[in-house]
């Protein structure tokens, strides 16, 4: 069993199974000191899992707000060894386990087996490749499976049944849900024809189903949950908090427990557009 299927495991063997909750932060910004601490915060305020952005020059799949943390980290001179190297002194530190979002091009450049491996010795337990179809993801998903690595997948709302089919089978740890068509980011509402979405994946496999993309409010959380997703998760809304160096941080920790209690049992009226 992996670490991010343990996870899954003991919230369903809990007394009050919930779904996961899962932040997503962009390392660097507003420094990776504070992400150090971000990390830790989110990890004692809720979170079961985390997933931190690596900055990126063209990040295709991100909504204006962390396309912004990533150009102001790279500005900053934030690059992916120096995320690395935070990530190997924090992840001792914390309980819950680390999933990196990163575009496929630097996996390219430094060699597939290369990169999992540093990613191995740092702690990293998942990676997530917006940019990469289930059609070339054979090679990274058969070399991530020797270095104890979930490659989780992306099914989008426009993905056909036999498509989901073929991403739920080969997704690692978890299946990532994309709540809306187009770019992340936070939304007042999400449709519910995610509903039928979940659904769907539920009757082709028994693997989690995490919900993201557009999902910032408890409210919302709490409707993913009654729809059935194993896993919520929260990026726009944690990055836009964050990006306050004075009150980032309480900030940050103040959300995620209000999220957390949300998908956790307490009663949230649901927001939703037909």
């Amino acid at each position: 069993m992996t670490a991010i299927s343990s996870v899954f495991g003991r919230l369903r063997a809990s007394a009050s199974p919930h779904p996961a909750l899962i932040p997503f932060i962009t390392a660097g910004d507003p420094d990776l000191e504070t992400t150090a601490a971000a990390l830790q915060v989110l990890d004692r305020s809720g979170a079961d899992i985390i997933e931190l952005g690596v900055p990126y020059a063209d990040p295709l799949a991100d909504g204006p707000v962390i396309q912004s943390a990533a150009t102001r980290a790279l500005q900053r001179g934030t690059r992916l060894d120096q995320v690395l190297e935070m990530v190997t002194a924090i992840a001792p530190r914390i309980q819950a386990p680390i999933i990196l979002f990163t575009y496929y091009n630097p996996i390219l450049n430094r060699g597939i087996h290369p990169f999992l491996n540093q990613l191995a010795r740092a702690g990293v337990k998942g990676l997530v490749v917006p940019d990469l179809p289930i059609e070339e993801s054979s090679d990274l998903l058969q070399a991530a499976a020797t270095c104890g690595i979930d490659v989780i997948l992306l099914v989008a709302p426009t993905s056909s049944s036999a498509r989901i089919v073929r991403i739920a089978q080969q997704s690692q740890g978890f299946v990532y849900l994309v709540s809306v068509t187009g770019v992340t980011g936070m939304r007042t509402q999400i449709q519910d024809r995610v509903k039928d979405l979940i659904a769907d994946l539920h009757r082709v496999t028994d693997k989690p189903i995490g919900l993201g993309f557009g999902i910032s409010q408890p409210e919302q959380a709490h409707q993913a949950m009654l729809w059935g997703a194993d896993a919520v998760i929260v990026g726009s809304a944690f990055v836009n908090r964050l990006a306050d160096r004075t009150q980032g941080l309480p900030a940050i920790e103040e959300f995620c427990k209000t999220l957390k209690s949300a998908i956790s049992g307490s009663a949230v009226e649901p927001v939703l557009v037909r």
